[in-house]
């Protein structure tokens, strides 16, 4: 098994976050909380979707207990379990009870991001999935409250997909590999 270090993990994800999230702008919303130190980075070197979800229940229970000003949203980094998109996916609706049995439904949500992250009816390799791969597999924290107040200043949010998607084909595979040639290339 491939034995990925925090260190490494973090400064991959953070990477990640300031070339493709804000450098290439696919979350206008992301840029503030990063200047701000509010991003909180959560290494887990969890082995088994359990211990996954004990430390995501941990995670959720903090960001709801933690005023916004001192951590707005959080990314669980989680290299050693989940690896295959498929069951990632899967441990998505397990990470939506625990919110419903935390009922922190409504106030938190969880979004998602992997390295073979697929959009439905996309091909394996489409440009488009690259908006949300990631070096790891990753659990992104949100307030809803930030969410809604961020989509209330950004006006079309609802276009920001379709614009990533463009973004994301006029980079182009070459580009990305040029932007993560450790990672992708």
């Amino acid at each position: 098994m491939n034995t990925v270090d925090q260190t490494t993990a973090i400064a991959a994800t953070r990477e990640w976050l300031e070339k493709a999230v804000i450098g290439l702008n696919l979350c206008p919303f992301a840029k503030a909380v990063h200047v701000k130190g509010q991003i909180r980075y959560v290494y887990s070197d969890a082995d088994t979707p359990e211990a996954l979800l004990e430390l995501l229940m941990d995670e959720l229970q903090f960001l709801a207990d933690t005023p916004a000003e001192q951590v707005d949203t959080t990314l669980i980094v989680h290299p050693h379990v989940l690896s295959d998109f498929e069951d990632y996916n899967e441990f998505l609706d397990v990470a939506d009870a625990a919110l419903e049995d935390m009922q922190l439904d409504g106030e938190l949500q969880v979004a998602s991001f992997h390295p073979d992250y697929q959009f439905a009816d996309t091909g394996k390799n489409d440009i488009g999935n690259y908006t949300n791969r990631t070096p790891y597999p990753t659990l992104h924290l949100l307030r809803e409250e930030s969410v809604e107040r961020a989509v209330e200043a950004f006006p079309e949010a609802e276009a920001i997909f379709e614009r990533n998607i463009e973004t994301m084909e006029q980079l182009g595979h070459e580009g990305w590999d040029k932007l993560f040639p450790r990672v992708h290339g």
